[in-house]
């Protein structure tokens, strides 16, 4: 007879003892017993017949239907005609009068946080049909380990698209295939240690998680200011010894603002200067509505800007796919430096392979765009009606606004207001990484608001503002 064995009881492991310890249906009683007050087998958990569970102990089954039978008496197991062998004792004592209460926070009706593209919106079908597909057809090499950089085809494809789309100048080899923009900041970051650089300056107000990242991979975030122009180069240049910068010129988060030209090429030449590179986040430059995107910087000089981008802002961020297209010498310590990086699953990356070479990425973009555009224009409508004393800042772009609100309200209790009223917003003020600002407002996102239910959120928002004052 075996001593223990494992049962179909959520796989738990039953030892029964030597045989000198009594009799087998005592041994098998008091196995179950234990493992009942122990908790591993938790209430209403129905255990295996007994014809099952002795053949998986190799004991006879009168030992297991006795053990059974005991139990029952004891009040440990219950027991019904035509139904299952179930546990009915718990080793948690009832103290639901004195357990304190849960507070759940309230459930979003109306997501103006920023940071979201419509969920709704998100290709179901094609992107199952693209999965199936490369389940189906996929070589059998192609379900092990996911290559180093990322899938060759992939890599390919979206040197392609950035050349055409974004005026990016790379090769396959360039492109490295990563998680998130958050992931790829990581990466950069730490082969910028390697090779000594020491801080990157960040822009300020910027996204607080990036500065987080930096921070975390051991460089100091430098903030650098921005304007209606864009970044500081002038502040830039003024942090001696500062060789490194994380920028998005094409849409800055949050002012919303895009780098002008000038200051465009005068990043480029402090860059040179000082031996540095240009960390470009190309955020949600997909997404412009009042004129042709501007051109990502790293085209004027692949060999000083690593470009970043995700599928967060464009389809999920629970695909979990993004890039970095870095010059050969930062994608070669890209590689080398993080050989332990997490990637996407193969089948995801030739999924999304698949849409870029359908061009049924190219046309979700341009839906979203006409999307995005209408209900912007409707948002910003309803603030002039509603809110006519709060002024809307940022250029026609991406999936976020800026509202300026009067001095005389207090932001914070805002989005605390707000809240109450199942609306979400974000305070200007958060994303600053200084004292040393005038900024006052909030920060809404567009992207996950249902159309249906723009006006009825800036009602919501007008009382939390008045309630505020």
């Amino acid at each position: 007879m075996q001593v223990s064995q494992t049962n179909l009881a959520g796989d738990l492991l039953l030892n029964l003892g030597h045989p000198s310890n009594g009799p087998l249906h005592e041994r098998v009683k008091r196995a179950l017993r234990s493992a009942i007050r122990g908790g591993r087998i938790e209430v209403g958990t129905a255990l295996p017949p007994s014809r099952q569970l002795a053949a998986d102990l190799g004991c006879s089954r009168w030992a297991v239907t006795e053990a059974y039978s005991q139990l029952v008496a004891e009040g440990y197991l219950e027991a019904r005609s035509g139904s299952a062998t179930r546990v009915r004792w718990s080793n948690a004592p009832d103290t639901a009068s004195e357990r304190p209460v849960t507070r759940r926070a309230p459930a979003v009706h109306f997501d103006l946080a920023p940071g979201l593209p419509d969920l709704r919106a998100f290709p179901r079908r094609r992107w199952a049909e693209a999965v199936r597909t490369q389940v189906t057809h996929a070589a059998f090499t192609e379900l092990g380990y996911p290559p180093p950089g990322g899938h060759i085809r992939l890599r390919r494809l979206l040197a392609e698209y950035l050349g055409r789309s974004r005026g990016v100048s790379a090769t396959p080899q360039d492109v490295t295939v990563c998680t998130s923009v958050t992931d790829g900041v990581r990466r950069i970051c730490h082969a910028l240690r390697v090779n000594g650089i020491a801080a990157v300056g960040c822009e300020e107000p910027g996204w607080t998680r990036l500065r987080e990242v930096v921070r975390a991979a051991g460089l100091d975030p430098v903030p650098i200011r921005t304007d209606d122009g864009g970044l500081r180069i002038d502040d830039l240049a003024r942090h001696t010894g500062l060789r490194a910068v994380l920028t998005a010129p094409a849409h800055q988060f949050p002012l919303g603002t895009v780098l002008v030209p000038e200051r465009r090429a005068a990043l480029l030449d402090w860059a040179r200067q000082v031996d540095g590179v240009v960390l470009e986040d190309d955020y949600d430059a997909e997404f412009r509505y009042d004129r042709r995107p501007v051109a990502a910087i790293q085209g004027m000089d692949p060999s000083r800007v690593v470009l970043l981008k995700s599928l967060s802002k464009t389809l999920s961020p629970a695909l979990g796919i993004g890039w970095i297209v870095a010059p050969p010498r930062w994608a070669h310590q890209l590689n080398q430096t993080d050989q332990a990086a997490t990637q996407p699953s193969t089948l995801d990356q030739l999924a999304f392979a698949a849409l870029l070479e359908s061009g049924a990425y190219d046309r979700h973009l341009r839906a979203c765009r006409q999307r995005y555009r209408n209900r912007r224009d409707a948002l910003v409508q309803a603030l002039a009606q509603q809110l006519p004393s709060a002024p809307v800042s940022g250029i026609a772009a991406g999936l976020h606004l800026i509202v300026r609100l009067p001095a005389t309200v207090d932001t914070a209790a805002v989005v605390t207001a707000a809240a109450t009223r199942s609306l979400r917003v974000a305070d200007l003020a958060d994303y600053h990484a200084t004292d040393d600002h005038a900024d006052h407002g909030l920060v809404l996102g567009y992207g996950n608001l249902a159309d249906s239910t723009v006006n009825e959120a800036v009602r919501h928002l007008h009382d939390a503002i008045e309630e505020s004052r």
